[in-house]
């Protein structure tokens, strides 16, 4: 007589019954965007010279506290990051270390416009056994961040051509 466990139907049934289950615990993946809905939010355009928006975008980082690491007008580039914060983790296993990175990315445009495009990234450095340590970086999506930083861009370009009129 054979046993419940070599009965095929019930052997089928187990296994679709254990497809099912572990078919509710993975995670839904986020769609990805593509470039240009990431440039509508990294990305403005404003009718100004590239020195003028070159200047406020400088301006507007260190403003917001950023600390510029480079800039290079003939590029149009510029790289700064947050100052660092350090938080203890019993999840991570010990000190964290956070911060944000930036990238700007100013061009000429032609009929007296310039587009400036930023790129935001949280940094965060996890410490593993033996001193050793692992890197996450994970762009900014978010539209408001963005947001932010092109409002501070636009009134310091709007300050700054009217103290200069």
């Amino acid at each position: 007589m054979k046993t419940l466990f070599y009965n095929k139907h019930f052997l089928y049934a187990l296994f679709a019954a254990a497809l099912l289950t572990t078919a509710g615990c993975v995670a839904p993946q986020k769609p990805q965007m593509t470039s240009l809905q990431l440039q509508s939010i990294q990305a403005r355009t404003f009718k100004t010279t590239k020195r003028l928006a070159f200047n406020s975008v400088l301006t507007v980082f260190q403003d917001l506290g950023y600390i510029v690491s480079s800039a290079n007008y003939d590029t149009g580039f510029i790289t700064a990051e947050s100052p660092t914060t350090t938080e203890f983790s019993f999840i991570d296993g010990g000190r964290v270390i956070k911060k944000t990175k930036t990238t700007a990315f100013i061009r000429k445009l032609r009929n007296g416009k310039t587009r400036v495009r930023l790129n935001f990234v949280n940094h965060k450095e996890i410490p593993l056994n033996k001193g050793s340590k692992t890197v996450q970086d994970k762009a900014v999506i978010t539209p408001s961040v963005y947001q932010n930083a092109f409002n501070k861009i636009r009134e310091c370009l709007f300050i700054t051509s009217n103290v200069d009129a």
